[in-house]
């Protein structure tokens, strides 16, 4: 399994220096993988916490389960970035792909919730 981390300097790298020949796609592939940085996240977390929610395949399932395991405001927190990064990551033809700074933003917010969620951190 990739670590979190791992996911976070990939974005950060994609961020700084996008491969060329990339324009308005690399905003996507940054959001996808922060959004894997979140999941890898979660599936520690409930690996260390939880086992049988982790178990469960539906990942909206998991992050409603989360409050009950982990303080309520980071739970909202894990909710809402999750489906933020589910909704970037897709193509709309009516939306401009997210800038630069709110992929920095974004970063920072998982990177944050990344070690709210390690095993042994204050819940």
């Amino acid at each position: 399994m990739t670590s979190p981390q791992t996911y976070l300097s990939e974005a950060e790298h994609l961020m700084a220096a996008p491969a060329t020949g990339t324009r308005g796609l690399w905003p996507r592939a940054c959001a996808w993988l922060l959004r894997l940085a979140l999941e890898s996240a979660l599936d520690i977390y409930w690996t260390a916490t939880a086992p049988a929610v982790g178990a469960c395949r539906s990942r909206r399932s998991q992050i409603l389960m989360l409050s009950r395991y982990h303080e309520a405001g980071s739970a909202r927190r894990v909710a809402m970035l999750w489906w933020s990064l589910s909704r970037a990551g897709h193509h709309h033809s009516y939306e401009l792909a997210l800038t630069a700074g709110e992929l920095r933003h974004l970063h920072a917010e998982v990177r944050s919730v990344v070690v709210a969620l390690q095993p042994g951190s204050p819940s």
